[in-house]
C-alpha cells in the first residue's frame, strides 16, 4: 500500500525540506500521469466496460510489465535497480549519492526480490521459478552496508516472505516449484536476525538504519547515532515480522514489532488521538508534531487495520478505529486531507497534500491554493492501489476508466526504451534516471488485478492480505504458531532464547562449543548483583527516614498533601509554595539539602518535574464545558462555566451530554472507596478537590456506579470571574479505563449547586460541551406537570402568601431565589456574575508560565478538613414551618391533578427563553 517518506533519523527536514532526505519527495498527481481533466473525463456512472476491453487492458499491463522487467534483467541485474535513461544498473557507491533515497539499496538485487510474487500474480510462473533460483544462488545478505530498516523490511523481507507464500502455494498445486524446500524463508529469517539489533533502544522503537554485517552502535557499523525515526518507520513492521514468526515458529520477531507498535500507541496525543510524523526513539518525545495520512505516518494506520485482519487481535482494530475517528474529525477537510498539529488539531500544518496519502481512498489531486507544490513523480503506485480497492469495494466501472487513463498516461509520459522513467517535472515532461523497485512490485500488480477476472488468476487472491509493498501473506497465518512472550521463571522481563545469539559476531557456539549452559551459568550468580551494589536505586531521603529500600520519589507520584513526600522534598532542598489559585510552585536550593547526595536527588526530581510540567503545557487546550441545572425551578436557565478533563468521556463527541441527578459522595474528597455507593449509583457525583489525583477520584466514583462527576474547588471564593480556565489532567498513566465525563467547577459556581441541593434536595443537571436550549433539553421527553404548571403554581403561591402575612417573609425569599436563578440567563446584560453563561467570561486568561506548576496533579492542600465539607443534609422543609410545607404540597397536588395547560400555550410562554438560548447557541459556548 502506502509507504513512509523521510523515515530516516536525524530529523527528516521541515515542511519545505523536499530534498534527498525524503525517500519519496512531495508531489502532486497532475498533468502527465493523472491530470484532473483526464480523471474527470470518465464520469462516474459510465457504462460497464466490456469483458473484451478488460482483457485487452490486462494484456497491455502484461506487455508493460515485460518491458520493465526484461530491461531490468538485461541491463541492471544483479544491481538493486535499473537506471532506464542510461540503460544500466544502479550500484550503491558507484553513482552520486542521493541521500536517504539510497538507503533502500543494499546490494541484494532489490528489484528482483521485490518482484517475485508479482510474477505469480501475472501468471508468469516459469519466470518466477527462474527468479527464485537466481535469488537463492546470487543474493548475499551479509554485506557491509548501512540500509533503512523500514525499506529493507517492506521490500526485501516482505519480498522474500511473499515469494515464499506463493512458492509453497504453487508446490501444493503439483506443477511448479516441486524442488522448493523453504529456501526463501531461510533467507528471510537470516535477514530478520540482521534487523533485530536495530531494536536495541530503551523504548523498543527501532533505529532507522542498520548495518547488515555489523548491526548498530559498533565501530564498524557507521550507524546507531540517530535519535529520531518516523512513525511509519517504527509502526510498519508488524505484518512482516509477525508473518516471519508464524512461518518459522520463532516468536522474537513478532514480539519486537508489537512492542514498537504498542509504544507509539501509548505516545499518541491523548486529547486528539493523533500521532506526529517523527518521534525520538529513546525518549518517545514527538520531534515533528504535525499529523496527517501522508508521508511518515501513512502505513502506520494501514498496519493497525491489517494486523487485526492477519493476526486477529482486537486491540489493533480498536486503535485503528480511534485514529480513524480522529482523522475524519480533524484531518479530513473535503475534498482535502490536510496535515494538522497534534496538540492543536483545528490548526492546519500546511495547505497541500503529498502523494503517499493517495493510498487513503478519496484522494483528489489538488491543493487549497490549486497550485503544483512539488512536480516530481517517481512512478508512485498508491493511486493505482486505491483505484483497485475502490473498484473491488464498489464495482463502479468508473474506476476501470481511471485505470485505463493511468495506463495510457504511463505509456505516454513515462515509457522510455529501457523501461519506465520517473518524472522529474510533470509540468515539463522531463525524466529522472530512476525506476524504483516498487514500480514493479506494486503498480503492475494492482493494474493487472483491476482488469482481471477470477478465472484469469491461477489462485484465489482473496486468500491473501497485501502488505504496504503489495506483497502477499496468507490469511491462514492467523491461526498458526501464535506467539506469546516467553517469561523467565525468576524475573519479570522477557528473556531471549540463547539460540538467538547464534547470529551474533563472534558466534557463541564457536566461543563455547562444549558448554551450551555456559551463558546460563554466568547469568545466575550475577542476576541480583546490581541490587546489592548500586544504591542509586534508593532515594537518599527515603533511606534517611528509615523506611528501608523503596523506589525513588518520582515527579509523577508526588502529592503536596502527602507529609512523607513533603519531608523528602525538604531533605532534598526543595521548597513548596502554595499559590492562591490552588497550584503549587517548587523551588530547589542545593545548599539547603541534607547532603550532597540528597541535593543530587533533588536536582533529578526537579528535572522530572520540569519535563512533566512542560509536557502538560504542550497538551491541547480544551474549550470550557457547561453544567446546566435542568430540574425545578431552574428548568435549564442556570448554566455554570466548567473546566474540562483530559480524560474520560469527551463531551464534544457526545452532543446529548450526560444528564442525571447529583449526589454528594462519602468521603467527600473521593480519594478512597466510596462508602455510599447506593446514593451515587446512576447519578452525577459531587466531590471536593484535594488529597489525590483527579483520575483517582474519577475511578472511585465510576466504580461506585456514577454516570459522571463534578469536582468542586476547595479554594474558598475561587470563581471563573477571576481565575483562568482550569483543566483536569490525568495522572501520567493510561486513563483509557475512565469512561464517564468529569468537569471542574470553581468554588463559587460549585456552591450554587450545593445551595440548590440544600434548598430543593433533588437537583438534576446536564453535563455538556455547551448550553442547550430548553426545547432541546426536553425534546422527546414527557414534560413534567410541575414544569407545565410552574407559572400557575407561582401565581397561586403568591396569592396565598399575600393573604397570609405570617408567611410573607419566607415567600419573598423563595420567590427571590427563583428569580435569581431563573431569570439571570434571560437578561445577561444586567448580570455581572460569571455563574451563568457569558461568552466574554469563557476566554481563559493566560496562566503564569514562569513557575513550575503541578497542574496535572490535584495537589492543593485544603484549608479546611473533610469534616467541614458541605453536606447536602438540609432540605427545603428544614427552612420553613411545617404547616407551610404541607400547604404548599397540597396546592401542588391540586395543580397536578386538575390543571392541563395546552402545549401551544407552553411553547408561547417559552418563546422568549428559547430565543435567548438560540443566541447562546450561536455564540458557541
Amino acid at each position: 500500500m502506502s509507504r513512509a517518506a523521510g523515515c530516516q533519523g536525524g530529523g527528516g527536514g521541515g515542511d519545505d525540506d523536499r530534498g534527498p532526505r525524503w525517500r519519496r519527495p512531495w508531489k502532486l498527481l497532475a498533468l502527465g500521469l493523472l491530470s484532473a481533466s483526464s480523471v474527470l473525463a470518465a464520469a462516474p456512472g459510465a457504462g460497464a466496460m466490456s469483458k473484451e476491453e478488460k482483457r485487452q487492458l490486462g494484456n497491455q499491463v502484461l506487455e508493460m510489465f515485460d518491458h520493465a522487467y526484461s530491461n531490468y534483467m538485461e541491463h541492471a541485474y544483479p544491481a538493486d535497480e535499473l537506471m532506464p535513461l542510461t540503460c544500466r544498473g544502479r550500484v550503491r557507491g558507484q553513482e552520486p549519492s542521493r541521500g536517504d533515497v539510497d538507503d533502500a539499496l543494499g546490494k541484494f538485487s532489490l528489484t528482483l526480490i521485490d518482484t517475485l510474487d508479482t510474477l505469480v500474480v501475472l501468471n508468469k510462473t516459469k519466470e518466477f521459478e527462474e527468479a527464485v533460483k537466481k535469488v537463492i544462488k546470487d543474493v548475499n545478505l551479509d554485506n557491509d552496508i548501512v540500509v533503512s530498516v523500514f525499506e529493507t523490511n517492506i521490500r526485501v523481507l516482505g519480498g522474500l516472505l511473499g515469494g515464499h507464500s506463493v512458492a509453497i502455494m504453487l508446490k501444493e498445486k503439483g506443477e511448479y516449484m516441486q524442488w522448493y524446500n523453504g529456501e526463501l524463508l531461510h533467507m528471510a529469517k537470516e535477514l530478520g536476525y540482521k534487523l533485530l539489533p536495530a531494536f536495541n533502544t530503551t523504548s523498543g522503537l527501532p533505529y532507522p538504519r542498520v548495518n547488515l554485517k555489523f548491526g548498530v552502535r559498533h565501530p564498524e557499523a557507521r550507524t546507531g547515532t540517530e535519535t529520531d525515526t518516523c512513525t511509519a518507520c517504527a509502526g510498519t513492521l508488524i505484518l512482516e515480522f509477525a508473518a516471519l514468526s508464524r512461518f518459522t515458529g520463532t516468536s522474537i520477531f513478532e514480539e519486537y514489532a508489537r512492542k514498537a507498535l504498542d509504544f507509539i500507541w501509548e505516545k499518541r496525543q491523548r486529547s486528539s488521538n493523533l500521532v506526529g510524523v517523527t518521534i525520538n526513539i529513546h525518549t518517545g518525545d514527538w520531534v515533528r508534531k504535525d499529523s496527517g495520512v501522508g508521508a511518515g505516518i501513512d502505513s502506520y494506520y494501514e498496519y493497525l487495520l491489517k494486523a487485526y485482519v492477519l493476526l486477529g487481535d482486537d486491540s489493533f482494530l480498536e486503535r485503528f478505529n480511534t485514529h480513524y475517528n480522529a482523522i475524519m474529525r480533524y484531518i479530513s477537510q473535503p475534498p482535502l486531507l490536510l496535515d494538522v498539529h497534534i496538540h492543536k488539531p483545528m490548526l492546519n500544518a500546511r495547505t497541500w497534500m503529498d502523494s503517499l496519502l493517495a493510498f487513503f481512498p478519496g484522494l483528489q489531486a489538488f491543493t487549497t491554493d490549486f497550485r503544483v507544490h512539488w512536480a516530481q513523480h517517481p512512478l508512485r503506485p498508491e493511486f493505482a492501489e486505491s483505484t483497485y480497492f475502490l473498484y473491488k469495494a464498489t464495482g463502479d466501472p468508473y474506476y476501470l476508466e481511471v485505470g485505463k487513463t493511468l495506463i495510457e498516461n504511463l505509456n505516454k509520459y513515462a515509457r522510455v526504451p529501457c523501461g519506465f522513467a520517473a518524472m522529474k517535472d510533470v509540468r515539463t515532461g522531463s525524466h529522472e534516471d530512476r525506476m524504483d523497485s516498487f514500480f514493479l512490485a506494486e503498480m503492475f500488480k494492482y493494474l493487472y488485478l483491476l482488469f482481471a477476472d477470477k478465472e484469469d488468476m491461477i489462485f484465489d487472491i482473496e486468500d491473501y492480505i497485501f502488505t504496504t509493498e503489495a506483497h502477499l501473506l496468507p490469511l491462514w497465518l492467523s491461526t498458526t504458531n501464535q506467539t506469546v512472550a516467553k517469561k523467565n521463571t525468576t524475573t519479570e522481563y522477557t528473556e531471549l532464547d540463547d539460540s538467538n545469539f547464534d547470529w551474533t559476531c563472534p558466534n557463541t557456539q564457536i566461543l563455547f562449543p562444549n558448554d551450551p549452559m555456559f551463558a546460563q551459568s554466568i547469568r545466575e550468580p550475577l542476576k541480583n548483583v546490581v541490587d546489592k551494589s548500586c544504591p542509586r536505586g534508593i532515594s537518599r531521603a527515603e533511606e534517611s527516614l528509615g523506611s528501608g529500600p523503596k523506589p525513588p520519589l518520582r515527579a509523577r507520584d508526588f502529592m503536596a498533601s502527602n507529609p512523607e513526600h513533603l519531608e523528602i522534598l525538604k531533605k532534598m532542598g526543595v521548597s513548596l509554595i502554595h499559590l492562591k489559585d490552588g497550584r503549587v510552585q517548587l523551588v530547589q536550593h542545593a545548599v539547603q539539602a541534607a547532603s550532597s547526595l540528597d541535593a543530587e536527588d533533588g536536582l533529578r526530581f526537579m528535572q522530572e518535574m520540569i519535563e512533566l510540567s512542560s509536557q502538560q503545557q504542550k497538551e491541547q487546550q480544551l474549550p470550557p464545558r457547561a453544567v446546566q441545572i435542568v430540574s425545578h425551578p431552574f428548568f435549564g436557565r442556570v448554566v455554570l462555566t466548567a473546566g474540562p478533563a483530559q480524560f474520560g468521556m469527551d463531551l464534544s463527541k457526545h452532543k446529548a451530554g450526560t444528564r442525571g441527578f447529583v449526589a454528594t459522595i462519602k468521603p467527600y474528597n473521593g480519594c478512597s472507596e466510596i462508602t455510599n455507593p447506593e446514593a451515587v449509583k446512576e447519578k452525577i457525583a459531587l466531590m471536593q478537590r484535594g488529597q489525590c489525583m483527579f483520575a483517582e477520584k474519577a475511578r472511585n466514583i465510576q466504580k461506585a456506579g456514577a454516570i459522571g462527576g463534578i469536582v468542586i474547588d476547595d479554594n474558598e471564593g475561587s470563581s471563573s470571574d477571576t481565575a483562568p480556565l482550569f483543566q483536569m489532567a490525568g495522572d501520567g498513566k493510561n486513563t483509557d479505563d475512565i469512561t464517564i465525563p468529569m468537569l471542574f467547577l470553581f468554588n463559587k459556581e460549585g456552591n450554587i449547586i450545593l445551595d440548590a441541593i440544600r434548598e430543593y434536595e433533588a437537583v438534576e443537571v446536564l453535563l455538556s460541551d455547551k448550553a442547550k436550549d430548553r426545547a432541546t433539553i426536553f425534546k422527546g421527553k414527557m414534560i413534567p406537570n410541575y414544569i407545565i404548571d410552574s407559572n400557575l403554581e407561582m401565581e397561586n403561591m403568591d396569592q396565598k402568601l399575600s393573604e397570609n402575612d405570617s408567611h410573607k417573609q419566607n415567600s419573598e425569599e423563595a420567590t427571590s431565589a427563583f428569580q435569581d436563578v431563573g431569570e439571570v440567563s434571560e437578561e445577561p446584560e444586567e448580570e455581572e456574575s460569571s455563574d451563568v453563561t457569558d461568552p466574554d467570561s469563557l476566554s481563559p486568561a493566560n496562566a503564569d508560565s514562569d513557575s513550575v506548576s503541578i497542574s496535572n496533579q490535584d495537589s492543593y492542600v485544603p484549608g479546611t478538613d473533610e469534616a467541614s465539607a458541605p453536606e447536602p443534609a438540609c432540605t427545603q422543609g428544614d427552612n420553613q414551618p411545617q404547616e407551610q410545607k404541607t400547604e404548599t404540597e397540597s396546592n401542588s397536588k391540586v395543580n397536578w391533578d386538575n390543571k392541563v395547560q395546552p402545549m401551544e400555550s407552553i411553547l408561547a410562554d417559552w418563546n422568549e427563553d428559547i430565543e435567548a438560548f438560540e443566541m447562546m447557541e450561536k455564540d458557541e459556548l
